[in-house]
């Protein structure tokens, strides 16, 4: 299954190697990434495939929220085919 993360918030020295590390150790793959800064706001969407993870999906959203908290930002994970279809035109 593949999923799209959102991540949003002040920037800050470390955010994508936090949210990286807690993928890589449910052994989620990262196929795409993209991030851009504006003045201070930190913007990243990934699309990930979880289809080799040892996690649920709803475990991989907990520890995300938590990373998110941690961080000061705001992470959300969405299914691949929910967000499209709350994206389409």
């Amino acid at each position: 299954m593949r999923a799209v993360i959102t991540v949003i918030g002040c920037d800050r020295v470390g955010i994508i190697a936090a949210v990286t590390a807690d993928l890589a150790a449910v052994n989620i793959n990262i196929l795409n990434i993209s991030q851009a800064l504006m003045d201070n706001l930190f913007t990243m969407i990934m699309l990930v495939d979880m289809g080799g993870s040892n996690a649920s999906f709803a475990d991989v959203s907990d520890k995300l929220k938590a990373c998110g908290d941690k961080l000061g930002v705001e992470i959300r994970i969405q299914k691949e085919e929910i967000f499209d279809s709350m994206h389409r035109i």
